[in-house]
């Protein structure tokens, strides 16, 4: 189990970030730093289309978040047919792309 804290003691100097050099910028107020990113992440993907499976980096994703799970999806284009592909996002997909850095979009409803 990875036992790296993610927020600095209370009055310490930030360390660095194990084996990545990146050291977290101190900020005034309250709220909890920013958790970088490695470079290196992929999700796991399938072509609805082509049946194609591949990974793809977070760049390639993009995910929206609209009020209900039928307006919640996240969209990719497939590099093996160039197919545009959107899939339903529940919760865990939500917390696994916002983590891995995939942009995100919120869906606002008209008042």
């Amino acid at each position: 189990m990875n036992r790296t804290p993610l927020f600095p003691a209370a009055g310490g100097r930030p360390e660095a970030l194990p084996g990545t050099g990146i050291r977290p910028t101190p900020r005034s107020g309250a709220g909890p730093l920013p958790v970088p990113v490695p470079a290196a992440v992929r999700f796991r993907a399938a072509c609805p289309d082509c049946r194609g499976r591949f990974e793809l980096a977070a760049a390639a994703l993009r995910l929206a978040i609209g009020a209900t799970r039928r307006t919640t999806f996240y969209t990719f284009t497939c590099p093996e047919c160039g197919a545009s592909v959107r899939k339903p996002a529940g919760e865990r997909i939500i917390e696994l792309l916002t983590g891995g850095g995939v942009r995100t979009l919120r869906l606002h409803t008209a008042l």
